[in-house]
C-alpha cells in the first residue's frame, strides 16, 4: 500500500512514528498522525490546514489531544455520554492522578527506551491509512497524499476527528479548500 503514498504522505507516517516514540507509546495511533500533519509545511494538507486557520491554532490542537490522553483517550463525546450515566470522567482522572501522578491514565510509558524495533501501528492508525487509500481511489487520485490522510482523520470517529471538527476542520471544509467550489485550490 505504501508504494502509492507520496513523499508528503510518507513523511507524515514517519513523523507519526517519531511522535509515538517520543511519547513512549506502544504503537502509532491516530493522534500521532494528526500531530505529524500539523508539522508539515509546503504540502497539500498543510495548505488546507492553513486556509482553515488551524496553522496558527496548532498549540490548541496539541492541548486538546493532551487532555484526551489524560482521559485515557476518551473523546469529549465519550465523556459526555458517561456523564449522562452519572460517571464524572474528570473526577475519575483527578482521583487517579492524585494517587498515581499527572498523566497516569495516558498510557505513556516512563521507560522510553524499552523498544528498539519498529513501531507497530494501532488499529485506529491502520484504519486511517486504509481510509486515506479509499478516499484517494474514490476521487480518483493516482497517489495517496497527506491530504487524503487529513480527510480520513476528519471522517473517523474519535479524538482527532473531534478535535479537528472543534477547530472548524471537517471533511467538507477540507474538500472545499482542496478541490474548489469557486475558492482557492491547493496546487
Amino acid at each position: 500500500m505504501f508504494e502509492r503514498f507520496t513523499k508528503d504522505a510518507r513523511a507524515v507516517v514517519m513523523g507519526a512514528v517519531e511522535h509515538a516514540e517520543g511519547a513512549g507509546a506502544g504503537s502509532v495511533d491516530t493522534e500521532h498522525l494528526l500531530l505529524a500533519l500539523l508539522e508539515r509545511e509546503g504540502s497539500r494538507a498543510s495548505f488546507a490546514l492553513a486556509a482553515l486557520g488551524l496553522a496558527e491554532r496548532g498549540d490548541a490542537v496539541r492541548e486538546a489531544l493532551g487532555e484526551a490522553r489524560r482521559r485515557a483517550g476518551l473523546s469529549q463525546a465519550d465523556a459526555e455520554a458517561l456523564a449522562g450515566l452519572g460517571i464524572d470522567v474528570s473526577e475519575i482522572v483527578a482521583r487517579v492522578e492524585e494517587v498515581h501522578g499527572v498523566g497516569a491514565m495516558s498510557g505513556d510509558r516512563k521507560d522510553k527506551g524499552w523498544w528498539s524495533g519498529r513501531r507497530s501501528f494501532g488499529r485506529g492508525a491502520k484504519e486511517i491509512l486504509e481510509k486515506a487509500l479509499r478516499i484517494a481511489v474514490a476521487r480518483p487520485d493516482r497517489h495517496v497524499g497527506d491530504e487524503h490522510i487529513l480527510l480520513a482523520l476528519t471522517v473517523r470517529p474519535g479524538v482527532p476527528g473531534e478535535v479537528l471538527a472543534d477547530h472548524g476542520v471537517t471533511y467538507e471544509s477540507v474538500v472545499r479548500v482542496l478541490y474548489g467550489e469557486g475558492e482557492a485550490k491547493a496546487g
